[in-house]
């Protein structure tokens, strides 16, 4: 007798369908258990194992559509092989060659493909939720009717992104499948020691969405039910939870054992192995015969060799330093009109130019999407998306719910099909939210499996505004030690709104800095046309050979201030511009001009960036220099409410001293 009841499902297949399943199902187990031999072997270096769960990845996978994406995890080889991933490829993965799907960069499951549209995970769990969000608004902006499927264990129900995201989800009616596979231990964790709730599916009340508990044992119910609620997302235009029953029957990987689990759970939920009571119903039902199985498991035997000999003969990975770092960023090339062919220009504010960078991307870009608490009817903390909302519409002016995280990895989920988007963030303080999605998924995608991650972020920042420690911060350095990031920075209208079209035009992920405080303080020339600044070059904006300054944003201005104050001493001043990635050679022009250089921003001494241009100098420039190169920088403390004790916190309160210091020497 099986212990798990197919036959209510029954009604719902063909012979050939079942047969199908059947097929679908057994072929990841089998590979499973060689791959464990292989683990023992020493052939492959670390294995996640699914066995005893493989219902619910093939299930799942086989009730969707191949066009429809898939957000799976670590023990979810039903996926890849459901998708009709060539073994001999996964093989490659799993050894890290080359010919992997990853070339060599990534481990096991932690890789995509576009082409099977597939988004692997990265080891955090939960932030993969948030992209099937992004995914499920792109086929809702394009009306295609698809939806996405998102894994999550138990355990990672517990992480802070499955709220943000299933909020996010719902909200914006979404048509995401959300799948929990329950298999009672996070690691070693059991579930109650993850929630208290009688259920994860309660929790889908919680968000006004359906929930469903199911058997994730029986593949039949699993298919019968994900293809039900890919329907009901479809029609409805509203996510769903599912929550899947089952039982890990390995360690969390090989290395960890299972001594924590008790012995007779493995004997109850041996009994309801999805693969070996399947295989017993449809011999059963007179589906198929016990020669056919045999003959079925005898050809996989040999498909898997065959395969495995195919991955056996692929050549050694061979390292390239080049190769390596040309793979960190999407190639890019400047699209807008060129800076000398720009003709009328028109006085405008700072604030006022990124406005109008904005406003000709959307045109430009018809599906470009905005992202931001308040920013549609409200027009922003700022007001740089007032009346955007009648412009474009709310379906490209999106109000997020105050989840910076979720909206970041939605983003990212645009932007895997095909869809730019500009994310606000309320003020760069509040960045620390999301800090996970930007540096390990979009910061990293390009170079672990050739994804773009075609987002901006915008980030108003910075002090002088009376503010306090969590409105005012400087934290571009945060993220200048992440490869895969374009930071930029500009300090003036004409670079605010060249730089602006240029990081939405880019396909990598920007993080585009914008002072608070140069809002309405500063304004310029901007041409009318829709023109980029080159991301990547910094520009002289005062000549001089006594001294260089090298600095960017405020500290620009600071700069130009003393410079006009102190027209006896002949002062270059350097606006990076872009301080990821550096324009090295005006750098060392700069240092060659004068001899002497001072570094100068508005972040933190210790960390900033002027550490790293500093040693870049040193060791790149040293015989060119008279001096030691000096740092100007704000003081090593949390930013201050009071006006008096910020200005003293300021780089701008001991630039002079820094400057008469170096001249001295």
């Amino acid at each position: 007798m099986s212990a798990i009841d197919f036959e209510h499902y029954k009604k719902n297949f063909s012979p050939e369908g079942l047969i199908h399943l059947y097929k679908q199902i057994l072929y990841p187990r089998m590979i499973e258990e060689k791959m464990l031999v292989l683990l023992r072997q020493g052939k492959i270096s670390k294995w996640f194992s699914g066995i005893g769960q493989e219902a619910i990845a093939v299930g799942a996978t086989v009730a969707l559509q191949p066009n429809e994406w898939i957000m799976p995890l670590h023990r979810n080889l039903g996926v890849f092989t459901s998708r009709q991933m060539p073994l001999h490829k996964l093989f490659m993965q799993w050894q890290g060659n080359k010919d992997g799907f990853s070339n060599g960069r990534e481990r096991s499951f932690h890789f995509g493909n576009k082409d099977y549209h597939i988004c692997g995970m990265i080891s955090h769990l939960g932030p993969q939720l948030a992209i099937a969000d992004g995914v499920s608004l792109a086929s809702k902006l394009k009306d295609d009717k698809r939806v996405s499927l998102a894994f999550s264990g138990e355990g990672g129900t517990s992480e802070g992104d499955f709220h943000e995201a299933l909020n996010v989800a719902a909200v914006w009616d979404l048509p995401v499948i959300f799948l929990v596979e329950n298999n009672g231990y996070g690691l070693s964790t059991p579930t109650n020691e993850q929630y208290r709730c009688e259920n994860i599916v309660d929790k889908a009340i919680g968000y006004g969405m359906k929930g469903l508990k199911i058997d994730g044992n029986n593949i039949l119910e699993v298919f019968h039910t994900i293809k039900q609620a890919r329907e009901y997302c479809i029609q409805q235009q509203k996510p769903i939870l599912i929550e899947c029953i089952t039982f890990r029957m390995r360690g969390h990987e090989e290395a960890s054992g299972t001594k924590y689990v008790p012995k007779e759970l493995f004997e109850e939920w041996g009994r309801k192995d999805p693969v070996k009571n399947f295989e017993q119903f449809i011999i059963a039902e007179n589906i198929i015969s016990e020669m056919q199985v045999a003959d079925i498991r005898n050809n996989m035997k040999d498909l898997i060799e065959y395969e495995l000999q195919i991955a056996y003969k692929a050549e050694k990975i061979k390292v390239d330093t080049a190769t390596e770092i040309n793979a960190v960023y999407a190639p890019w090339k400047k699209l807008a009109t060129p800076e000398n062919d720009l003709a009328d220009k028109v006085e405008k504010r700072f604030i006022d130019a990124i406005k109008e960078g904005l406003l000709q991307s959307m045109q430009q870009h018809r599906d470009l999407v905005l992202m931001g608490q308040d920013i549609a009817e409200y027009g922003g903390a700022f007001k740089i998306t007032d009346g955007f909302v009648s412009l474009f519409g709310k379906e490209r002016v999106r109000n997020t719910p105050i989840c910076e995280s979720a909206i970041v990895g939605a983003a990212l989920g645009l932007s895997l099909e095909g869809i730019k988007s500009v994310v606000e963030m309320q003020f760069a303080d509040f960045v620390t939210c999301a800090f996970n999605q930007i540096v390990n998924n979009l910061a990293k995608i390009h170079y672990r499996w050739g994804a773009n991650a075609d987002v901006v972020v915008r980030m108003p920042t910075g002090a002088g505004v009376g503010a306090g420690p969590f409105h005012s911060q400087s934290n571009e350095a945060w993220f200048t030690h992440v490869p895969g990031l374009i930071i930029v920075y500009p300090s003036n209208p004409y670079d605010a709104k060249g730089l602006m079209i240029a990081a939405i035009n880019n396909p990598n992920p920007v993080l585009y800095f914008e002072h608070k405080v140069l809002y309405r303080s500063i304004s310029g020339q901007v041409p009318l046309e829709y023109y980029e600044v080159e991301i990547g070059k910094a520009k002289v904006v005062n000549d001089g050979d006594d001294i260089s300054i090298i600095t960017y944003g405020a500290g620009v201005h600071w700069a130009l201030e003393y410079a006009k104050a102190n027209e006896n001493l002949r002062i270059e001043i350097l606006d990076l511009r872009t301080l990821l990635p550096l324009d090295y050679d005006a750098i060392k022009a700069a240092v060659e001009k004068t001899g002497k250089v001072l570094l100068l921003h508005e972040d933190t001494m210790f960390g900033g960036i002027a550490g790293e241009i500093s040693a870049w100098i040193t060791e790149n420039c040293f015989e060119k220099l008279d001096a030691p190169v000096m740092r100007c920088a704000s003081l090593d403390t949390p930013i201050p409410f009071n006006t008096e004790l910020e200005k003293n916190f300021l780089a701008k309160s001991r630039l002079a001293t820094s400057i008469e210091k170096l001249i001295r020497y």
